[in-house]
């Protein structure tokens, strides 16, 4: 349709999000779906936070802010960085957007050019290469792999660096993998990084407080200083204060790029909500005691669904350090055969089968870019994963041997 920009042909519609909506759909249908797509908790915002939007509202905090966040907001956030990350930084390099994802959006739209490569190790959030394609960059796909438990090597980030590299991408914990770093495998990673000085560093660390194990989160700045003249630290309020509604992203960087950021956003969305931004005023600043209860739960569930996933026949499920998802691999299924006879050639297969005969509704390998895997949020009820695991080691058993 030659109506429509050339640039949207360069981007699919998020994976994870038609997912979810088709598992909605059939339930519309009076289906019985179990949705285990949605990167959503499950929790309720806490009612303190709720409060202090509610206080805003009576305030009358419902007129226009400052593009990039008020001052209350920034200052929190500076706060919050120091407290948690032991880093320092001033309000002028803190911008405030509407959910990590137009953060994300406005730092690759506002420094890339044709040609700029941008880094990505593999399997990564489905937003990352369509964002650098609308921005006009080159994604640059780095695998990783189950025997590595899906954490990138210094070797293959090193291999991947050319003249071009204009941007390296960092999550962890990993969405999809649920994959973390250690300290000494964040160093070796920033040791390769502080020999190229031309690469800037995007790290998202958005599931930071949904950690398990005892296991330590460090962001990249933390462990080598020397690199924040070039990293955008990005965070959020959606997955540690259940605030995904909420919209509310923010990240600290050098001032020439924050202000970049506040350009481009004056021209776009222009200030987050300001009922939203005292919510997460309160949220940064208010109690925090619940992060780490609900974090038990979450470990709860990741055990169950571990444990449960590696009992089903053709699944391979590695024990994730963070964030509400785990990553299996479904190799010893493909080649199968489903009771209806069709053959699962692709990770994709799998999980459009697992869909129409069992009603479970996981994402697809090949959507993060690490195929024959699949993604499956254990954010949802413990009764819910439960039959969800059931199904699915029910699923597998039916598959048989394709005919000699």
């Amino acid at each position: 349709m030659g109506f429509i920009a050339d640039s949207l042909a360069r981007v699919q519609p998020s994976p994870t999000i038609s997912v979810s909506t088709k598992a909605r759909e059939l339930k519309a249908a009076g289906h019985d779906v179990i949705g285990l797509g949605a990167g959503e908790p499950d929790f309720d915002t806490p009612d303190n936070i709720k409060q202090a939007a509610i206080d805003a509202i009576n305030r009358g905090e419902t007129k226009y802010t400052a593009v990039d966040g008020i001052p209350e907001l920034k200052q929190a956030i500076v706060n919050k960085f120091k407290r948690e990350n032991n880093l320092d930084y001033a309000t002028d390099q803190i911008t405030v957007g509407t959910g990590g994802k137009q953060v994300l959006y406005n730092a690759l739209l506002a420094t890339l050019n044709p040609g700029d490569e941008v880094i990505i190790p593999a399997p990564y959030w489905v937003s990352y290469p369509d964002i650098v394609r609308l921005g006009g960059g080159t994604p640059v796909f780095v695998e990783t792999s189950l025997e590595s438990r899906f954490r990138l090597t210094p070797e293959a980030l090193e291999a991947a660096i050319t003249p071009n590299s204009k941007w390296f991408i960092f999550n962890s914990p990993s969405n999809p993998s649920g994959a973390a770093y250690s300290r000494e495998e964040l160093k070796a990673l920033t040791d390769v990084l502080m020999r190229h000085s031309h690469v800037w560093i995007l790290t998202d660390d958005i599931y930071e407080h949904l950690i398990y194990d005892d296991f330590k989160f460090f962001s990249p700045v933390e462990i080598e200083p020397g690199l924040k003249d070039r990293t955008l630290t990005m965070n959020g309020v959606s997955k540690a204060y259940a605030m995904t509604g909420w919209r509310i992203g923010y990240a600290g960087g050098p001032v020439e790029l924050i202000k970049a950021i506040a350009k481009l956003q004056s021209q776009s969305t222009s200030n987050p909500s300001s009922v939203s931004q005292w919510a997460a005023v309160e949220a940064l600043e208010g109690p925090q005691d619940f992060i780490p209860e609900r974090a038990k739960v979450f470990k709860d569930r990741r055990d169950l669904v571990v444990s449960m996933l590696n009992q089903a026949k053709g699944i391979k499920c590695p024990t994730p350090e963070g964030a509400f998802y785990v990553y299996p691999s479904c190799a010893g299924c493909i080649g199968r055969v489903t009771p209806n006879g069709k053959t699962l050639e692709t990770d994709k297969d799998f999980v459009t089968a697992l869909l129409e005969d069992e009603g479970v509704a996981v994402v697809h390998g090949e959507a993060f870019g690490l195929s024959p895997f699949f993604r499956v949020s254990y954010a949802t009820s413990t009764e819910a994963l439960e039959e969800a695991c059931g199904r699915i080691q029910r699923f597998c058993a039916s598959l048989n041997s394709p005919a000699a």
